[in-house]
């Protein structure tokens, strides 16, 4: 079913930077870039670039083309609902574009004469959605998370022109990697392949301010903040959670009460088996005791209903409102609930997203994390845990699969209940009430 938006005046347009304007209008017939193929805006979070790049790519379309098919996609359908569906339509409601958003197995927005097919590219095999596709042009969002199938079939099926008028591409992403494929691949050689490159850095908003910036600047270390607040392509290497201090982040002594409990949890038969009691007091976050079986170092294997047993005594009188366990552990999540444990989650098990939320909490953004002195395999490994050099070589942030079963237990715990508390915070905005509980 189409949806037509009502027109309203929500959206204000901030006076834009120099680098956004040359974004605009780099496709103008006055602009030296017009016979270029491709733009991309890359560099800091919060920069401009995506509000920037999407006027741009809808100015051109509607100017440039008339009945012709457009590509927009995003890493998720979700990602793209809310990066760049939501930004365009504010746009164009403040234009006075009318516009036509079809929700449907083949979801696309119809714009004047043209129409604009919705894609996510989380996998390998997104790519085939765009098979049959001729296109006159694309805007693929936070490109460097897509699969590079995707973006070259995409690439291959803009070819369409409208009285003389060809195919361009733009793209739009946070820097990851040195040796990632689209920057060796597109940015580095930007100028055999016709791509104007334009970097962005906070300065580029001028909605931004100064207060806002420095906010931003504290949200994030190391790697994090040298690639989405400098916008550099810089190499993750070294210890994972460096700001791990523990003259800051150990204590002896814990809280009288929490606001709630709950456990993270990681399982391994011949790996070790983790489980860490949290609490949570205001923003801030206790790793209060650990269970800690390591098959190897004992010299013996337990079974899933020894760790189930252990995991009961582990707890105790206390009553965690949530068990955030590594979703593969089917074995596991299966014999406690057969012995009673009916509060089990499965963990968002976001790498990457996880080990930044762990990293701000350490910096003390947003609320801080503390480790009790007794959890002494989590603070072993928060010394020893790893970027892997391989990956970076291939242009992949990963993490040495070694040392890591506390901190995956930390991580799937915090990550998940960060996000879970958040939409709670959302609903009861609109509900007022909190009906309902918090989960």
């Amino acid at each position: 079913m189409a949806k037509k938006r009502k027109r309203t005046t929500s959206f204000k347009f901030i006076p834009f930077s120099l680098k956004q304007k040359k974004l605009l209008m780099w496709w103008a017939d006055s602009s030296p870039y017009r016979d270029y193929d491709m733009v991309i805006a890359e560099g800091a979070i919060r920069s401009g670039k995506t509000i920037g790049c999407i006027d741009s790519f809808i100015t051109w379309s509607l100017e440039k083309h008339r009945h012709q098919n457009f590509i927009v996609a995003g890493k998720s359908m979700g990602a793209l609902k809310r990066n760049v569906l939501e930004p365009m339509f504010q746009i164009l409601t403040a234009k006075g574009i009318d516009y036509h958003y079809h929700r449907s197995e083949n979801p696309h927005i119809i714009i004047g004469t043209n129409t604009y097919y919705l894609f996510g590219a989380n996998n390998e095999a997104s790519q085939d959605t765009l098979q049959g596709l001729t296109a006159a042009g694309a805007y693929l969002d936070e490109v460097a998370l897509f699969p590079r199938s995707f973006v070259d079939q995409a690439i291959g099926r803009c070819s369409a022109e409208t009285d003389g008028n060809g195919a361009k591409v733009f793209f739009n992403c946070n820097p990851a990697g040195p040796y990632h494929w689209f920057n060796t691949d597109f940015i580095d050689k930007a100028k055999e392949k016709r791509i104007l490159v334009l970097h962005f850095t906070m300065d580029d908003n001028l909605s931004l301010s100064e207060k806002v910036k420095e906010r931003f600047r504290r949200m994030f270390s190391g790697v994090f903040f040298k690639r989405y607040i400098l916008g550099l392509w810089v190499m993750a290497e070294g210890v994972v959670y460096d700001m791990f201090d523990e003259d800051v982040h150990v204590v002896d002594e814990l809280p009288t009460s929490f606001d709630r409990l709950f456990v993270g949890g990681d399982y391994g038969i011949n790996n070790p088996t983790s489980f860490l009691l949290f609490g949570q007091k205001g923003k801030d976050f206790y790793a209060i005791r650990e269970y800690y079986f390591d098959s190897k170092k004992v010299g013996k294997q337990k079974t899933v209903a020894q760790l189930a047993e252990d995991y009961l005594a582990f707890v105790g009188n206390n009553c965690p409102e949530v068990v955030f366990l590594d979703p593969s552990a089917a074995a596991l999540i299966l014999e406690l609930k057969q012995k009673g444990v009916t509060n089990i989650r499965g963990a968002d098990n976001s790498v990457t997203d996880g080990i930044q939320l762990v990293q701000n909490l350490l910096t003390g953004n947003g609320g801080r994390l503390f480790v009790h002195r007794s959890c002494v395999n989590l603070i072993r490994e928060f010394f020893s845990y790893l970027w892997d050099p391989k990956a970076q070589a291939r242009g992949e942030d990963e993490v040495i699969k070694e040392n890591d079963h506390a901190l995956d237990a930390l991580r799937y715990a915090l990550y998940t209940i960060w996000h879970l508390l958040r939409k709670a915070a959302a609903r009861e905005d609109k509900r007022r009430e909190g009906k309902g509980g918090w989960i």
